[in-house]
Order: C-alpha cells, then sequence, then structure tokens
C-alpha cells in the first residue's frame, strides 16, 4: 500500500488483482445488476487510485478498507438513482398530479378524509406526531427516527405505537375506520 500511496501503478495492479472479485461481489450483491456493479467497482478503485490510497493498518486488513469503499459508492448510486427519479416526473405521474377542472364525489370524500386526518395529527403530542410524520411521511424506519432524534428505539416505538392508537380512536370517533 505504500508503493500505492506513492503513485506505482503495478502496485495498484497488485492490489486490484488481490481484491477486485471480492469487489465486485460486494457490488454485485448490492445492486444486482452487473453493470451497476462494474460502474461501483471501478468508482472505487478510482477514488483509491486518485486520493493516493489513505489506506492506515491499524483500521484493519486492506480488503475490509476495500470493501468498505466499495458498499460507500454503492450507496452514493442508490442516492444518486434515488435523487434523480424524485426529480423525473414522466408523463404519466404528471397526468395524476394534475388537477382536474371538476371535484369527483371520490376527490371531495379523499380531501375530507385528509383533513380529519390532519386535524387527528393536530390532536397528538408533538412528540408523538413528530415519529409519526417521519415514519409514514418521510419513510423513515424506527431505527433510522431513532438516530435522527437522538432517542432510544424503544421510545421511538413507544411514542408510534401511543399516537397509533389515539390515531385510531379520534378516527373512529369520525367515522373514518372501523
Amino acid at each position: 500500500m505504500a508503493l500505492v500511496r506513492e503513485g506505482e501503478a503495478r502496485a495498484f495492479e497488485v492490489v486490484f488483482d488481490r481484491h477486485g472479485a471480492a469487489a465486485f461481489s460486494l457490488a454485485y450483491r448490492m445492486c444486482g445488476s452487473r453493470t451497476r456493479a462494474e460502474d461501483v467497482v471501478q468508482e472505487a478503485f478510482l477514488s483509491l487510485w486518485r486520493s493516493g490510497a489513505q489506506y492506515d493498518r491499524v483500521r484493519g486488513s486492506v480488503r475490509s478498507w476495500i470493501l468498505s469503499v466499495v458498499h460507500n459508492r454503492a450507496i452514493d448510486l442508490f442516492r444518486r438513482e434515488a435523487t434523480k427519479e424524485a426529480r423525473d416526473v414522466g408523463d404519466d405521474a404528471m397526468v395524476e398530479r394534475m388537477a382536474s377542472g371538476e371535484l369527483t364525489d371520490a376527490e371531495v370524500q379523499r380531501r375530507e378524509d385528509a383533513h380529519r386526518v390532519h386535524s387527528a395529527l393536530l390532536e397528538l403530542s408533538h412528540d408523538q406526531r413528530r415519529v409519526i410524520e417521519l415514519a409514514y411521511f418521510g419513510g423513515f424506519t424506527h431505527s433510522e427516527i431513532a438516530s435522527m432524534l437522538g432517542l432510544p428505539a424503544g421510545t421511538v416505538k413507544g411514542r408510534m405505537r401511543l399516537g397509533l392508537s389515539k390515531l385510531r380512536l379520534s378516527l373512529a370517533e369520525g367515522g373514518l375506520v372501523a
């Protein structure tokens, strides 16, 4: 690795020969596509070459270090793709988002239901409402919410359970749930 750090191409080839297959295997398992896995591995090894290979022997083996770089590059790819998909709106999605000139019975009912749910959410404590909104509207898991809020996972689950129970009672009173 010292030779790689000094820019020695032959040393880099040896590192790639030793660890490239394991890196590809990890990327393929994460990505599920040969093309995407190849791109991830290429990006990872290019970054290792360009960065001067900041490997620290104290922190672990070369293989585990390379695999962590590949893992991070795969996650970066997923994030880029998710961001791109969120920005791209197809024709069908655009048509669905366009407001109708008329309020159909279903649309009126949907708006009334949404208003009831919103009102029921406002009746909850701030802490309960926050975890429910993060989970259902933000799409976060219990552990992600716990990490975001700096709370134990059990606290998040308890607030979620209590808040959902209160919501269920409130919405049942309004005739929204059975």
